[in-house]
């Protein structure tokens, strides 16, 4: 390159968003900011008991202020004026109602404190009774609309959060002139849009959430939609036919976001895109290699040549999408609705007195955050075939193999001599195995597992967790050097977009930090695994049982 460029990578995740500053020619990280969603961290407009999770877009307007000019901050001018491009990852599917403007209608006054205006996180699973309905609808057509998504619709995803607000809120059913994903409004935003009809739909989130496909021509027909539910005629038609893939410019930066983050005025912004697909990019993702973006849920992605794709169509994962991780290539989706979500309902179950009884003196809140290092220390010092404990990992549901959000978690096993380590073991030992079930999937589909790679907090932060990964898979797990896989997915993506590299693999491989630790399995806790998950594989039954149906001895 002849001369310096720089990018920057903004990471909206489910409690906080990340930019980052890297220059484009190696990678290299320049700043970073992280800033927690206020409204969120608080608590407003979710309600757990209900699984309803809204966030307010003001979380995520001022964080991205926020965290890009602390970046710049500390920077520097010289690296400020040499800044060429920006991209964006979110969480997904996580939409929302907006105006003709595009303006979500909670930044509008009569809307601001209602939750159905807001962005319906990705976790929400309030829109069951609507994704059951689009199943057995999608049942009663010649064409099968849901072959791309796996064949089964899931709560968690676009459509059936837009036929629950429409269903339940006529103000906002009135107000609302279109749905857009998180990772569509923010560029939109970026550039400074002012017409809800030209926001541009990145493909990873239309193909996976929304039932976009080629094969279709774009979206199913106005009739598919219309014959679900009336309220539904005529959407099909506010919403999109072009989608674009993530290594394309949204447009340049608008007046208003140069001045208020402080960038030259022709600054490019990229196309957005779901975090876990970006982050897969910035963890080094390679054909046939399972990348494991571990967090408050994993999102497992895996990448395939077009050709070995034809006339496959894999059963039960989140949708198979040309162009949703890597242009050129198919990107394939599964996932677990919780992970580190487990460990942290144990942290908080364990903490609650600390948090809830008069005269507990101290620092009770520090206590609390060092529960889950402690009990990863502990647990893993149990020797091998200790404990008769044994658990089931659907705390939130299960997402693949074959979704499920009626689905609820299992303690099996106890003793009065279960202990804590003991228990945060069996549950540790769950996720790992339902980790074990997505990858029978693909093979028991044709999609070979070749290796799997490790990115994300819990991958970094948690030994214990990741020994026990590779010990269930029998697969080694090679672990990514960035903390931040997702921003930095996002800053090659933004080199890509500004020209800085041609492809977006050539970006990964110049700007891509490489890995740094290696898990693999221990052929002496091979056949205890093997019996542990037979057993978790008998608990958690077969798919097509009734929901709630368990099969324990």
């Amino acid at each position: 390159m002849e001369r310096k460029t720089y990018c920057i990578g903004v990471d909206f995740g489910t409690d906080s968003v990340r930019a980052m500053v890297v220059d484009a020619a190696d990678g290299r990280e320049v700043s970073q900011a992280v800033f927690v969603y206020p409204r969120w961290r608080d608590g407003l407009y979710c309600d757990a008991a209900s699984n309803r999770f809204r966030q307010h877009p003001l979380d995520h307007i001022e964080g991205l202020e926020w965290t890009v000019r602390r970046c710049l901050e500390e920077a520097g001018q010289a690296v400020r004026r040499c800044v060429r491009s920006i991209s964006v990852d979110t969480t997904g599917s996580t939409p929302v109602a907006v105006d003709a403007h595009g303006v979500p209608l909670a930044l509008r006054e009569p809307f601001r404190d209602d939750p159905d205006a807001m962005f319906i996180l990705w976790k929400d699973h309030t829109a069951i009774g609507e994704a059951a309905a689009i199943n057995e609808h999608a049942g009663r057509f010649a064409i099968d609309y849901l072959r791309y998504v796996g064949g089964i619709y899931s709560s968690e995803w676009f459509w059936a959060k837009l036929l629950y607000v429409l269903r339940r809120n006529e103000a906002v059913r009135k107000a609302c002139h279109s749905w857009v994903e998180h990772s569509d409004w923010i560029p939109f935003l970026l550039t400074g849009g002012t017409r809800a009809a030209d926001i541009k739909r990145n493909v990873c989130a239309a193909g996976h959430k929304a039932l976009w496909s080629a094969a279709f021509g774009g979206l199913p027909p106005d009739g598919f939609f219309a014959a679900l539910d009336p309220l539904l005629a005529g959407w099909r038609d506010r919403l999109h036919t072009r989608v674009y893939t993530a290594d394309r410019a949204a447009g340049t930066i608008g007046a208003e976001w140069a001045g208020r983050l402080g960038l030259p005025d022709d600054v490019l912004v990229g196309i957005g895109a779901m975090d876990a697909h970006v982050g897969a990019v910035g963890g080094q993702i390679a054909p046939y290699q399972l990348s494991k973006v571990m967090g408050t849920s994993t999102c497992d992605m895996l990448v395939a040549p077009q050709a070995e794709m034809e006339g496959v169509f894999v059963r039960g994962i989140c949708g198979q999408v040309d162009g949703s991780i890597i242009p050129g290539m198919v990107g394939l989706e599964a996932g677990q609705s919780a992970f580190g979500d487990v460990y942290a309902w144990f942290r908080d179950l364990l903490s609650w007195p600390l948090r809830h009884m008069d005269g507990l003196v101290g620092d009770t809140a520090g206590i609390a955050d060092r529960l889950l290092a402690e009990l990863d220390g502990q647990a893993s010092a149990l020797p091998l075939g200790e404990g008769s404990e044994w658990a089931v990992d659907w705390f939130n549901g299960r997402r693949t193999p074959d979704a499920d959000p009626t689905l609820k978690g299992l303690i099996g096993g106890l003793t009065l001599g279960s202990d804590a380590p003991r228990l945060y073991r069996a549950l540790v030992e769950s996720t790992c195995f339902g980790a074990r079930r997505i990858v029978d999937r693909f093979r028991e589909e044709g999609i070979p597992v070749h290796g799997v790679i490790g990115v994300g907090g819990i991958a970094r932060k948690s030994p214990f967790v990741m020994q026990t990964m590779a010990d269930a898979l029998d697969i080694p797990i090679r672990i990514h050097r960035s903390e931040q896989t997702c921003a930095l997915g996002a800053a090659m993506f933004a080199a890509t977009v500004a020209g800085a590299h041609p492809r977006v693999e050539v970006a990964m491989e110049a700007m891509g930090q490489g890995f740094d630790r290696e898990f693999t399995p221990r052929a002496e806790w091979r056949d205890w695994y093997g019996r542990q998950y037979r057993r978790y594989a008998h608990a958690a039954g077969s798919p097509g049982d009734a929901p709630g149906t368990w099969h324990v001895s």
